[in-house]
Protein backbone atom coordinates (compact mmCIF):
# COMPACT_ATOMS: atom_id res chain seq x y z
CA UNK A 1 0.00 0.00 0.00
CA UNK A 2 1.33 3.59 -0.51
CA UNK A 3 1.63 5.68 2.57
CA UNK A 4 4.21 7.83 3.93
CA UNK A 5 6.70 5.73 5.92
CA UNK A 6 6.96 8.21 9.24
CA UNK A 7 4.44 7.46 11.50
CA UNK A 8 3.27 10.00 14.02
CA UNK A 9 5.61 10.19 17.46
CA UNK A 10 2.83 9.55 19.81
CA UNK A 11 2.25 6.01 17.89
CA UNK A 12 6.12 5.46 17.84
CA UNK A 13 6.08 5.30 21.71
CA UNK A 14 2.93 3.00 21.97
CA UNK A 15 5.24 0.57 19.61
CA UNK A 16 8.27 0.93 21.99
CA UNK A 17 5.66 0.41 25.05
CA UNK A 18 4.81 -2.87 22.63
CA UNK A 19 7.76 -4.22 21.96
CA UNK A 20 9.32 -3.77 25.99
CA UNK A 21 5.84 -5.72 27.00
CA UNK A 22 6.27 -8.53 24.51
CA UNK A 23 3.14 -7.53 22.44
CA UNK A 24 3.44 -9.87 19.29
CA UNK A 25 0.79 -7.72 17.39
CA UNK A 26 -0.43 -4.23 17.56
CA UNK A 27 -2.87 -1.99 15.36
CA UNK A 28 -1.22 -2.38 11.84
CA UNK A 29 -0.42 0.55 10.19
CA UNK A 30 -2.76 0.97 7.71
CA UNK A 31 -5.24 0.28 10.28
CA UNK A 32 -4.20 2.77 12.07
CA UNK A 33 -4.22 5.20 9.45
CA UNK A 34 -7.52 4.47 8.68
CA UNK A 35 -8.50 5.54 12.20
CA UNK A 36 -6.22 8.84 11.85
CA UNK A 37 -8.88 9.55 8.48
CA UNK A 38 -11.92 8.90 10.20
CA UNK A 39 -10.85 10.49 13.24
CA UNK A 40 -10.28 13.65 11.89
CA UNK A 41 -13.93 14.02 10.77
CA UNK A 42 -15.34 13.66 13.94
CA UNK A 43 -16.06 15.66 16.71
CA UNK A 44 -17.39 15.17 20.85
CA UNK A 45 -16.10 11.77 22.08
CA UNK A 46 -14.25 9.00 20.64
CA UNK A 47 -13.07 5.62 21.95
CA UNK A 48 -10.97 2.38 22.03
CA UNK A 49 -12.23 -0.44 23.82
CA UNK A 50 -9.03 -2.73 24.43
CA UNK A 51 -5.97 -0.32 25.30
CA UNK A 52 -3.40 -2.78 24.82
CA UNK A 53 -0.52 -0.44 24.83
CA UNK A 54 -2.39 2.22 22.92
CA UNK A 55 -1.62 2.24 19.42
CA UNK A 56 -5.26 2.66 18.51
CA UNK A 57 -5.72 5.53 20.53
CA UNK A 58 -2.27 6.84 19.31
CA UNK A 59 -3.84 6.73 15.93
CA UNK A 60 -7.05 8.19 17.11
CA UNK A 61 -5.41 11.16 18.86
CA UNK A 62 -3.14 11.66 15.58
CA UNK A 63 -5.94 12.59 13.67
CA UNK A 64 -9.12 14.03 16.11
CA UNK A 65 -9.47 17.16 15.89
CA UNK A 66 -7.81 18.76 19.72
CA UNK A 67 -11.66 19.31 20.66
CA UNK A 68 -12.34 16.01 20.46
CA UNK A 69 -11.89 13.70 23.30
CA UNK A 70 -10.44 10.28 23.18
CA UNK A 71 -10.89 7.82 26.01
CA UNK A 72 -10.15 4.44 26.65
CA UNK A 73 -9.88 1.74 28.97
CA UNK A 74 -6.86 -1.08 29.79
CA UNK A 75 -8.08 -4.36 31.90
CA UNK A 76 -4.70 -4.69 32.95
CA UNK A 77 -3.92 -1.70 35.65
CA UNK A 78 0.03 -1.98 35.46
CA UNK A 79 -0.06 -1.29 31.38
CA UNK A 80 -3.09 1.40 32.10
CA UNK A 81 -0.42 3.14 33.96
CA UNK A 82 2.75 2.68 31.60
CA UNK A 83 -0.07 4.06 28.72
CA UNK A 84 -0.99 6.55 30.91
CA UNK A 85 2.56 7.56 30.82
CA UNK A 86 2.75 8.20 27.19
CA UNK A 87 -0.15 10.43 26.94
CA UNK A 88 0.13 12.49 30.11
CA UNK A 89 1.04 15.27 27.76
CA UNK A 90 -1.76 14.99 25.38
CA UNK A 91 -4.87 16.87 26.76
CA UNK A 92 -7.67 14.96 24.87
CA UNK A 93 -6.74 11.74 25.81
CA UNK A 94 -8.04 9.58 29.10
CA UNK A 95 -6.71 6.05 29.55
CA UNK A 96 -8.88 4.30 32.16
CA UNK A 97 -8.30 1.75 34.13
CA UNK A 98 -11.05 -0.40 34.12
CA UNK A 99 -12.92 -2.77 31.86
CA UNK A 100 -14.57 -2.27 28.74
CA UNK A 101 -18.07 -1.22 30.31
CA UNK A 102 -16.27 1.97 32.50
CA UNK A 103 -16.45 3.51 29.03
CA UNK A 104 -20.51 3.28 28.79
CA UNK A 105 -20.50 6.97 31.05
CA UNK A 106 -18.81 8.60 28.60
CA UNK A 107 -21.07 7.75 25.77
CA UNK A 108 -22.15 8.20 23.08
CA UNK A 109 -19.59 7.69 20.84
CA UNK A 110 -18.46 9.55 17.49
CA UNK A 111 -16.75 6.78 16.78
CA UNK A 112 -15.48 3.28 18.65
CA UNK A 113 -12.26 1.78 18.01
CA UNK A 114 -13.47 -2.15 18.86
CA UNK A 115 -10.00 -4.22 19.08
CA UNK A 116 -11.87 -7.24 21.76
CA UNK A 117 -13.61 -9.93 19.81
CA UNK A 118 -16.00 -10.98 22.75
CA UNK A 119 -16.81 -7.13 22.70
CA UNK A 120 -17.73 -7.27 18.95
CA UNK A 121 -20.74 -9.95 19.91
CA UNK A 122 -22.40 -7.52 22.04
CA UNK A 123 -24.06 -5.61 19.01
CA UNK A 124 -26.80 -4.32 20.58
CA UNK A 125 -24.26 -2.62 23.52
CA UNK A 126 -22.09 -0.95 20.70
CA UNK A 127 -25.45 0.50 18.88
CA UNK A 128 -26.72 1.93 22.23
CA UNK A 129 -23.08 3.46 22.71
CA UNK A 130 -23.35 5.05 19.47
CA UNK A 131 -24.73 8.53 18.15
CA UNK A 132 -26.68 8.60 15.31
CA UNK A 133 -24.13 8.36 12.46
CA UNK A 134 -21.56 7.36 14.93
CA UNK A 135 -18.62 4.83 13.56
CA UNK A 136 -17.85 1.76 14.89
CA UNK A 137 -14.52 0.39 13.57
CA UNK A 138 -13.90 -3.26 14.55
CA UNK A 139 -10.49 -4.73 13.78
CA UNK A 140 -9.22 -8.59 13.62
CA UNK A 141 -11.01 -10.47 11.27
CA UNK A 142 -9.66 -12.69 8.72
CA UNK A 143 -11.10 -12.24 4.79
CA UNK A 144 -13.34 -14.01 3.61
CA UNK A 145 -13.92 -14.84 -0.12
CA UNK A 146 -17.62 -16.35 0.57
CA UNK A 147 -21.06 -15.65 1.87
CA UNK A 148 -21.83 -16.01 4.57
CA UNK A 149 -18.51 -15.43 5.72
CA UNK A 150 -16.58 -18.47 6.34
CA UNK A 151 -13.37 -18.98 8.63
CA UNK A 152 -11.67 -21.77 10.08
CA UNK A 153 -14.68 -24.30 8.35
CA UNK A 154 -17.47 -22.35 10.49
CA UNK A 155 -19.26 -19.62 9.15
CA UNK A 156 -18.20 -16.24 10.72
CA UNK A 157 -21.83 -15.07 12.88
CA UNK A 158 -20.29 -12.50 14.20
CA UNK A 159 -19.23 -10.67 11.22
CA UNK A 160 -22.28 -11.72 9.32
CA UNK A 161 -24.45 -10.01 12.22
CA UNK A 162 -22.57 -6.75 11.70
CA UNK A 163 -22.81 -6.81 7.83
CA UNK A 164 -26.37 -7.44 7.93
CA UNK A 165 -28.08 -5.40 11.30
CA UNK A 166 -30.23 -2.96 9.63
CA UNK A 167 -29.16 -0.39 12.62
CA UNK A 168 -26.26 -0.15 10.23
CA UNK A 169 -24.49 0.96 6.88
CA UNK A 170 -21.56 -1.27 6.80
CA UNK A 171 -18.63 -2.31 4.78
CA UNK A 172 -15.70 -4.94 5.57
CA UNK A 173 -11.96 -3.31 4.24
CA UNK A 174 -9.30 -5.64 3.49
CA UNK A 175 -6.43 -4.00 5.12
CA UNK A 176 -4.01 -6.58 4.05
CA UNK A 177 -4.39 -10.04 2.50
CA UNK A 178 -4.29 -11.93 5.52
CA UNK A 179 -6.46 -9.16 7.50
CA UNK A 180 -9.67 -7.20 7.07
CA UNK A 181 -11.79 -4.83 9.50
CA UNK A 182 -15.60 -3.93 9.63
CA UNK A 183 -16.65 0.13 9.32
CA UNK A 184 -19.84 0.46 10.48
CA UNK A 185 -22.13 3.70 10.72
CA UNK A 186 -25.20 3.95 12.97
CA UNK A 187 -28.02 5.08 11.12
Amino acid sequence: MSAPSEIPVIVSATLNLSRQRGFISATRHETGRLLATLAASREGTLAELGTGTGVGSAWLSSGAPKTARIVSAELDPSLAEDVQKIFADVDNVEIISGDWSTLEQYAPFSLLFVDVREVMESIDVIAGLLEPGGIAVLDDFVPSPFWPPIVDGSVDSVREQWLTDERFAAVEMLIDPDASLLIATRR
